[in-house]
């Protein structure tokens, strides 16, 4: 995903890719725009691991492409049900450990 060439292709599809750099690349970007990066990959890369490990969203059991996408659809609506309870409840909006424990 790193190469000029896939990132040209995806501009075009109107898809603004952005990678981060390498050890051996000088970053051109600045480093407050870099946190704000590193914060947003973080939540998503939670939010996804939440999806995959708490609600299985790995596994497929669908046998038609209906059920997958209602499967789908139920997991990342009760994730943000979750999101919601905890934001309504003053805590962390990703901390599902007290609420799962109850």
């Amino acid at each position: 995903y790193i190469s000029a060439f896939f990132k040209s292709l995806m501009r075009e599809s109107g898809i603004i890719l952005d990678t981060p750099v390498r050890k051996n690349m000088t970053d051109t970007c600045e480093p407050k725009e870099q946190s704000v990066r590193n914060r947003v990959r973080r939540m998503v890369e939670t939010v996804i691991s939440q999806l995959t490990e708490r609600f299985e969203l790995g596994k497929v059991r669908a046998r038609k492409e209906m059920q997958l996408t209602a499967r789908c659809y139920r997991k990342i609506l009760a994730h943000t049900v979750m999101c919601a309870v905890n934001r309504i409840s003053g805590r962390r909006v990703l901390d599902f450990d007290r609420i799962l424990a109850r």
